[in-house]
Formats: structure tokens, C-alpha cells, sequence
């Protein structure tokens, strides 16, 4: 309903000549003079929606639809009557807010119309603003567009207003409120000026290395300046795939041998039945995945085929899924029945993926793993340790739940240490853009220090330079800046 309705909003204000454009594929200029409106709240039934508009008009609409006509005192909410500016039938009483420009989300005039959430008032008050002259609907992030352009916001800041809307859990609500609040594009600024200044000691020599008056050393303090920035852009690069974990989540496989509980343990951890639990060995044939929030941490959870040898066709494509899995995971839960370690099935696994998984991969890359003997209900009590020469090791039955908060407080340790702390320590890079232009960086800053003339290595430490401002917004492309506004609805 509210799809059909923002359509009929829409054609009414465009006017039938209008040619259609993808929503969000490259909102007009601020400079184009467009007055925007958009229901920013969420869509459906609820006790109060927020429509809000921005552009020069935004005035004249408020007193458009609000009796008295005059605008009410600057950011101070008022109690106004709403009516439809061609007929006189009232819509609503809501409270109304002015914010004149620049002192607003966007730099440019804007009003925020608060009314009751009920479909029948929104559905009027959006078609009255779509009459008065010079307004029509806001595309998919066209307002947080707006405040980019008047430099509210740099695109680092855009993109952690998107990651705190789409924010599942508390980590990734905490790193999106740190990008939020500038401290990666304030960190990637500082390294540009650092960059600035080199480039100016170094054309500084060249234009006047010949004069007495250029103090000595200038050419050794941009060699300096430039080896302390390839320190902190490589510290930050071996981090980078924390911050992209944080965003989208870490890949967390859990693997083991048929009925070793996998299955039921997914379902434990996700709090709804995702796998089917069958005491028959390889009901899970495919890949199943979930995105769950684990100790505050996102978490993509995969259950896979149970490892065995000798099955047929359909469920050995499962088992070479489950391996294929294991070699890109992030962390593995390696679950086997606490009752039947002896098992050939129990052994193999131990030697093929657990111990292999400890000592670490040929190419120096340990993989994180976390053991778990399930069905712990099934022990003797007052037994021998059947696990005793094990690696360690948590008990757990999912059976009975015993041992599950043991494993969430593992798990959270583990995930912390995956997609780091997002209260603590340096800002997070969350985008492969983030990384992409980094990495441009470190090379450029390489090409300077190998440099034999001294024009090439300005030009080097200008393209460092470059990647810097882009990654906040500078000299960005259309297209890139259309990839990233898509993220937001409209309203936004």
C-alpha cells in the first residue's frame, strides 16, 4: 500500500511528462533549486511519521499547509493544524519544526512535519505537499545527498549514517556512531596534510635549492614524514578485513561428523529452527546460513554437511561445499558427540580439520577454531574424561543447554578479536573503497622512495594525496557517489 501510495505521490508532483529515473541513480544538484519531500520515518501504521522536506520552498510550504501562516520560531516544535492547501480540508494536527539553512541536516531550508502515523493522514499530508509549486518527492538518500554536497557530512560520515540505520547489533552500532562522528575521515585528513607538507618541502627544493635562504634538512623531513605515514597506513591495512568483518559480519562455519549435534547447535545459537534435527545421519546436505548476533558481534553462522567419506553423489557435493567453506571461514566451530570420540568418524576429523587448524596453514595463516563436545547429557556421571588428550575444548548439550553460556562467552572473545573493538583503539576501515585506497597510498608512497628525480616524486606523493581526499569525498565519481547514496531509503 504504501509503495502504490509514494507512487501516486510522486506522478502527481512530476506531472505526466516526467521521464522516469532509477530511484537513487543520481539525485539532482542542490544548485538545481528542487525542493524535496519524503516521509523519513518507517513506513506502516504507528504513532507518529515524520515528513520532512529541504530546498529553498521548504518555507512556503509550511505556511502552505499550516494555519497561522507565519513560520513558527527557528528549530522550536509548535502545535500547528494542517489543511490542504487546495481545498481547505483539514489533514491533521501535528507538530511542526523549522530549520532555516545552513543550520540544518542538509546546509539548504528544511521543515519536519510530525503527524499521526495513520495511513490516511500521511497519505494527505504527502499529496498536499506534492501541490505546492516547486516540490516533489525526495529520490532513495537524496537528503543525506544534499547535506554531503553542502559539506555537512564527508563521505566517510555518509557511510557510517548508512551502517548506523542498518545496525543489527551493539558492536556494529558503536563503529557506525565513531564513523559517524568523523573520526576516520578526521584520521584520513591528517595523514593528506602530512602528505601536503611533504609535497611542499619537496617543491620548495626544487624551486629554491639553489638560494641560500631554504634551511637545510627539507628533503630529509618529507623522507621522514612519508616513512611514519607508511607505518600507520600498514598497521591500519593488516586491520582492515576487522573493520569489513564488523559491518557485514564474520563467517562463522560450524563443521563435524554426521550426528554430532551441528544442526542442533545452529539452532541454539540462532534461537529458531533453521537446520532440520534428525537422529539420521547426513540430513544436512547443502549449506545453510543465518545472520545471528553473537555476545553483541555480527555473525554470518553456516551449517554444513556433516565430513565423512564412502556416501553417495548428492550428499558428497554437500561434504565438498562443507570443505570449501571451511578453507574461507573465520572462525570454526568444530562440534563432535562427547560419547563417541573413538569413533572413525570423530578421529579423522580431529586429524584432518582440528589439529591442522591449530598448527596453522603452509602459507603461515592459522585458522580460529573453537572445539565443542555436544551432547554432554550423554556422560557417565563420575566417569573417566573421555577428552582428557584433547585439544581444549568446551562441554556443551544443546539438549540441555548446559555449557551455552561458557560457549557464547568464547565465542564473544573470539569475535572480538576478528572484528576488533569498536569502543577502543583506532577507527575501523568497514569498506573495501577503505582499503582499495589505502593500498593506492602505500604504492604511491613506494614510487616516491624509489624515485631518481625529484618531478616524478611530487607526482607520487599527489596521487598519495589523491587516494587520501577520496576515500573522504574529495574528487570522487558520480558513479561511486550513485553506489553509495543507494544504501539509504527515501527520506534519507
Amino acid at each position: 500500500m504504501w509503495r502504490g501510495l509514494w507512487t501516486l505521490v510522486a506522478r502527481a508532483a512530476r506531472g505526466p511528462r516526467r521521464p522516469c529515473t532509477r530511484q537513487g541513480s543520481g539525485a539532482p544538484a542542490p544548485a538545481s533549486g528542487a525542493t524535496v519531500f519524503a516521509l523519513s520515518s518507517g513506513q506502516g501504521r504507528c504513532g507518529i511519521a515524520v515528513i520532512r522536506t529541504s530546498g529553498p520552498a521548504s518555507g512556503q510550504a509550511l505556511r502552505s499547509l499550516t494555519a497561522p501562516r507565519d513560520l513558527p520560531p527557528a528549530r522550536k516544535a509548535c502545535l500547528r493544524l494542517l489543511s490542504d492547501p487546495r481545498s481547505g480540508e483539514p489533514l491533521d494536527r501535528a507538530l511542526v519544526l523549522w530549520f532555516p539553512g545552513p543550520q540544518s541536516f542538509t546546509g539548504e531550508d528544511c521543515a519536519e512535519f510530525h503527524v499521526h502515523g495513520g495511513p490516511a493522514v500521511v497519505s494527505g499530508v504527502l499529496q498536499a505537499l506534492g501541490s505546492v509549486p516547486g516540490l516533489r518527492p525526495a529520490e532513495a538518500g537524496e537528503f543525506t545527498r544534499r547535506a554531503f554536497a553542502h559539506g555537512k557530512l564527508s563521505l566517510t560520515e555518509v557511510e557510517g549514517l548508512a551502517d548506523l540505520i542498518h545496525a543489527e547489533t551493539e558492536a556494529q552500532r558503536r563503529q557506525a556512531l565513531r564513523q559517524l562522528d568523523g573520526e576516520l575521515s578526521h584520521l584520513c585528513r591528517g595523514w593528506a596534510e602530512t602528505l601536503t607538507k611533504a609535497l611542499a618541502h619537496v617543491e620548495a627544493y626544487i624551486d629554491f635549492g639553489e638560494d641560500d635562504n631554504l634551511e637545510e634538512g627539507v628533503l630529509d623531513r618529507a623522507d621522514s614524514e612519508v616513512r611514519e605515514l607508511e607505518v600507520a597506513l600498514g598497521a591500519h591495512l593488516r586491520d582492515a578485513r576487522r573493520g569489513q568483518r564488523l559491518r557485514s559480519g564474520a563467517h562463522v562455519v560450524v563443521a563435524g561428523p554426521p550426528n554430532a549435534g551441528k544442526s542442533s547447535l545452529v539452532n541454539l545459537l540462532s534461537r529458531k529452527p533453521v537446520s532440520i534435527v534428525s537422529p539420521e545421519p547426513g540430513t544436512t546436505r547443502d549449506v545453510l546460513e543465518t545472520p545471528v548476533d553473537l555476545g553483541g558481534f555480527p555473525a554470518l553462522l553456516s551449517d554444513t554437511a556433516g565430513l565423512r567419506e564412502g556416501v553417495g553423489p548428492v550428499e558428497q557435493e554437500g561434504v565438498r561445499r562443507a570443505q570449501k567453506r571451511l578453507e574461507h571461514a573465520d572462525l570454526i566451530l568444530a562440534v563432535l558427540d562427547a560419547s563417541d570420540l573413538a569413533s572413525p568418524s570423530s578421529c579423522n576429523f580431529l586429524d584432518t580439520v582440528v589439529i591442522p587448524a591449530g598448527a596453522g596453514s603452509p602459507n603461515g595463516r592459522s585458522q580460529r577454531l573453537l572445539l565443542v563436545l555436544n551432547k554432554s547429557d550423554l556422560l557417565p556421571a563420575g566417569g573417566p574424561d573421555p577428552s582428557a588428550d584433547l585439544p581444549p575444548h568446551l562441554l556443551l548439550s544443546c539438549l540441555t543447554g548446559e555449557g551455552l553460556d561458557g560457549l557464547l562467552e568464547a565465542l564473544r572473545k573470539e569475535l572480538a578479536a576478528l572484528c576488533g573493538d569498536p569502543s577502543t583503539g583506532p577507527p575501523l576501515l568497514t569498506r573495501a573503497r577503505h582499503q582499495h585506497h589505502l593500498q593506492g597510498c602505500l604504492d604511491a608512497l613506494g614510487h616516491y622512495k624509489q624515485a631518481k628525480d625529484l618531478a616524478l616524486a611530487t607526482e607520487a606523493l599527489r596521487v598519495a594525496r589523491g587516494h587520501l581526499t577520496r576515500i573522504t569525498g574529495g574528487g570522487g565519481t558520480e558513479e561511486i557517489l550513485d553506489i553509495i547514496f543507494q544504501d539509504f531509503c527515501v527520506g534519507k
